[in-house]
């Protein structure tokens, strides 16, 4: 008889381990999985500051995994070749750095005040962020992957000058002048050059650029 309670008891505390056991491992697989993530936002957070700072050429997945605090095998595991890591670097410095949205740009019907307002959004995006778009311009043709991942950039910036030369009624003779001078106009490297070499202020190059808009659609040949 106390062989057979015993027998019960063992019973009762392996149904109780594996009870318990079954209990933990959603937390330890959701714990795992955490720390998963954890790593794998760090391993792009590491990239995104060195692309901002050397730039992406001069990035290395040894100087990644190093800044991250963790192996080249880890940084391979999360993201197995430079496209992978470039695309979550992109994405999580986009996070914290959108670009400014044009859909408010296409509800506003004045051409001008579109103008002003698409000037004024994509200055002051430049101004936040162009030690990071001066390394990517500078490494795009160096970087396979970068330049890839940046194509979609471009892609930003063809649709903006497209939105705002919209609804815009130039002359025939002036028509092409009006659309080079408006590209100009949204180029980083007219900003920066405006900003950072001459030293100007948003407003001051934003109202530069507008009457330089305005010379070119009254342009007569």
């Amino acid at each position: 008889m106390f062989n057979q309670i015993y027998a019960w008891n063992e019973d009762v505390s392996i149904l109780n381990r594996q009870f318990c056991s079954m209990k933990k491992r959603p937390y330890r697989m959701t714990r795992r999985s955490q720390q998963e993530e954890e790593t794998k936002l760090r391993i792009a957070a590491s990239t995104m500051e060195l692309h901002g700072t050397v730039g992406p050429a001069r990035t290395t997945i040894s100087a990644v995994a190093e800044h991250a605090g963790v192996r080249r095998a880890t940084v391979y595991r999360h993201y197995p070749d430079e496209l992978a890591l470039f695309t979550g670097c992109s994405s999580l410095w986009l996070a914290n750095n959108p670009l400014p949205d044009m859909g408010r740009w296409a509800a506003i019907k004045d051409v001008n005040v579109r103008l002003r307002t698409a000037l004024d959004e994509l200055y002051a995006f430049y101004r936040r962020t162009h030690a990071m778009l001066t390394n990517l311009f500078r490494d795009e043709e160096a970087v396979p992957a970068l330049k890839l991942v940046f194509a979609a950039f471009r892609q930003y910036m063809a649709a903006a000058q497209q939105l705002v030369q919209q609804d815009r009624q130039p002359s025939k003779t002036s028509k092409s002048q009006v659309n080079a001078v408006i590209g100009h106009a949204l180029s980083f490297f007219t900003w920066r050059s405006f900003a950072l070499e001459q030293g100007l202020d948003n407003e001051s190059i934003r109202e530069l650029m507008v009457r330089l808009v305005d010379t070119a659609e009254n342009l007569k040949r």
